[in-house]
């Protein structure tokens, strides 16, 4: 079967298409893309979709609608986070999208985070006690698991296009911008902090998006190759954060290999995984390039297995 996944995130619209086989055997991706749309542009925080990010991301819907008819995908899975289920016009664009072809499902962040936890699991690395961390737009998602599977999840409203828009208003960003982020990720993030002191994860494992520029910048600028997963230098990954905090946007602009997308938000990005690194107490951290998309693909291909064991089970009892 080939199915075609769309992950519609705050910042980037991904599409992915793969032929899917049995559930022991890894999806074979034909085509995949990344349209920045900028879908929570100007009013996040006011949970709007302004007019120039909904029809952005509407035409970029009519667009991914044609590539897939074009690659004869037989079924399409679209997940909508947090820019369309906290917008308070979020329903218009699933509408809208519909009418373009697409049908939306919009997921709860704990969904969301359920299977960013099965894209990042799909690798095969998570060998010990790992707290994974995705960086979006609008929300971010952190997962507590070991090699058994799921311990905890939560999704909170701390993503970079949120804390950008309300907190970064000097470039560089000053002291007391900076203190405003802290004092509102203590205020928020408690629970994930007793969860992290009662499960101990060693790893923080990072999901794409944010941490694939971090991986990019680590290695001079130069693209880190098809790869799924990567351990990073810490030390080395430390001076990058404060290098990056400490920067002008002319500077960050500049650096080689920085996406014009991530500019400002990786600033926001260090941050919050400067405070998970050193709050928590976690010396080691990875990228893992599988994410939500992967997680949606994964999904899909367990649930053909199961109906296809399903199916010759049934059979079987006939013969």
């Amino acid at each position: 079967m080939r199915a075609a996944v769309i992950d519609l995130g705050t910042n980037t619209f991904h599409l992915i298409i793969a032929d899917l086989s049995g559930a022991d055997s890894a999806p074979e991706i034909v085509y995949r893309t990344t349209v920045p749309v900028l879908l929570g542009q100007g009013r996040i925080n006011e949970n709007m979709i302004i007019p120039e990010a909904f029809e952005r991301g509407i035409r970029t819907l009519r667009s991914f609608k044609g590539t897939i008819e074009a690659y004869n995908a037989d079924t399409i899975k679209a997940v909508a986070t947090s820019a369309v289920r906290k917008a308070i016009n979020g329903q218009e664009f699933v509408n809208e999208a519909t009418i373009a072809g697409i049908e939306i499902d919009v997921i709860t962040g704990e969904e969301e985070a359920a299977l960013i936890f099965n894209g990042v699991r799909a690798i095969g690395v998570i060998d010990r006690t790992s707290l994974i961390m995705d960086i979006g737009g609008g929300s971010t998602e952190f997962i507590i698991c070991n090699e058994n599977g799921m311990i905890w999840k939560r999704s909170y409203d701390i993503g970079a296009a949120r804390l950008m828009q309300a907190y970064f208003s000097s470039d560089p960003i000053n002291n007391a911008d900076h203190a405003a982020i802290i004092n509102h990720l203590d205020q928020t993030l408690d629970d994930l902090k007793t969860a992290c002191a009662q499960y101990k994860p060693e790893m923080l494992i990072g999901s794409a998006g944010a941490f694939e520029s971090f991986a990019i910048l680590l290695n001079n600028g130069e693209d880190i190759g098809d790869i799924a997963f990567k351990v990073l230098d810490i030390k080395a990954y430390e001076k990058l954060q404060d290098h990056l905090i400490a920067s002008s946007h002319e500077e960050r602009a500049a650096m080689k290999g920085l996406i014009p997308l991530r500019v400002d938000m990786i600033v926001m990005a260090a941050i919050l995984t400067n405070y998970i690194l050193k709050g928590i107490g976690i010396n080691t951290l990875s990228l893992s390039m599988y994410d939500l998309k992967m997680g949606v693909l994964h999904s899909i291909r367990d649930q053909m297995a199961i109906k296809a064991g399903g199916n010759s089970s049934h059979n079987n009892s006939n013969t």
